[in-house]
């Protein structure tokens, strides 16, 4: 597999050539929030679960997507897609990724998957599911074009969205002079009880964060950080509301959570820390029981192709194209990409278990 860092370098050589989803509503809170899952349809609310009558061109019937990406970006694509497939039945699953795959892991048991298509923010999930013959193999149309860790072997997955973890903190509390420049500082006694971290245990961003600060400092940093006082804030929807409100004054986060927030007004501001981002290439899979894998095949090429990684950036993640603009406020993930911490995702597909078993050890549960 290879690895980000070394494809994604290619972006800053090509950064000066470029300048850089409607009825479906969700109800539950943001992804990777780890409330309550939600489910939403788009497209044609007739016909069952076998192929439609063709009625135009394109895929028809019914896929179920299930995913961690946020309900309104939800709400955005969904026109999208209907655009795209008008006789096709789209219905989502939504919550964060631990709850989402603790779904799938109930689903798999009893032998009877939902789900279509996975869009997950944990790669090393689609890692163990390549691993038990639970992937379609599927080269995209659009495959080449992408310029993120993939499954360039059997072409199981693809990465679709970047996430990136970072540091936020609140504009009204901290001045820009002051603010933390990198992860390691957030253990020095200056924020003390001030910061606020996302739960391991239900969100798979920050799990990937978690391991790789873990593999960069050691677990003593997530012990420096419970003596400094460092509280966990539940999922990346609860941490953002405790930063954005003055509760605390410095959070570690999604960026995609911070561009949201501070295009509508919030006070809060971005870091990139020196001591590098957590790049997370969140991946996009067709599942081996899908009943209708044309389907579920045109909607993949969708995702990948520029108009479907434009609404990847309306919903303030980086696109895993190089001819797509980053999101509305953000730096080019080429400025950053460099310095960012590597992650080992066929070794935390084998110890994510244990990584939440020793995160709750040291941490405690929220």
């Amino acid at each position: 597999m290879k690895r980000i860092a070394v494809v994604l370098s290619l972006l800053l050589a090509l950064s000066a050539l470029f300048t850089g989803c409607g009825s479906g509503s969700s109800s539950g809170k943001a992804s990777e929030s780890g409330n309550s899952g939600s489910t939403a349809s788009s497209g044609q609310t007739a016909g069952t679960d076998a192929q439609q009558t063709d009625t135009g061109s394109g895929p028809s019937g019914k896929i179920t997507i299930y995913t961690s990406m946020y309900p309104d970006i939800i709400d955005v694509v969904s026109p999208e897609l209907e655009k795209a497939f008008p006789n096709l039945k789209v219905e989502w699953f939504q919550g964060g990724t631990e709850q989402v795959t603790a779904k799938m892991a109930a689903e798999i048991e009893a032998g009877k998957i939902g789900a279509d298509v996975l869009m997950v923010a944990d790669p090393s999930y689609y890692i163990y599911l390549k691993k038990n013959n639970l992937l379609l193999p599927y080269k995209s149309v659009n495959f080449d074009a992408v310029a993120v860790d993939s499954d360039s072997q059997d072409y199981t997955y693809t990465g679709v969205r970047i996430n990136n973890v970072v540091i936020g903190y609140n504009t009204d509390l901290v001045s820009a002079a002051e603010a933390p420049k990198s992860f390691r500082e957030l253990t020095a006694p200056k924020w003390k009880d001030q910061v606020v971290f996302v739960d391991p245990t239900q969100s798979g961003t920050a799990l990937v964060s978690t391991y790789a600060l873990a593999q960069k400092y050691g677990w003593e940093y997530w012990e420096q950080m419970r003596d400094n006082g460092a509280v966990n804030g539940g999922g990346n929807s609860s941490v953002e509301t405790k930063l954005a409100t003055g509760e605390f004054k410095v959070a570690i986060i999604l960026e995609e959570n911070l561009l949201k927030i501070k295009d509508r007004g919030e006070p809060v501001e971005i870091v990139y820390p020196e001591d590098g981002c957590v790049i997370i290439p969140s991946p996009i899979g067709i599942l081996s029981t899908t009943q209708n894998p044309e389907a579920a095949k045109a909607v993949v090429d969708w995702w990948l192709s520029q108009e479907g990684q434009q609404a990847i950036t309306i919903g303030w993640m980086h696109s895993v194209r190089t001819d797509v603009d980053p999101p509305k406020g953000a730096r080019p993930l080429a400025e950053f990409n460099a310095n960012s911490m590597k992650v080992d995702w066929a070794d935390l597909a084998e110890t994510s278990g244990a990584v939440k078993d020793k995160f709750l050890q040291i941490m405690g549960s929220n």
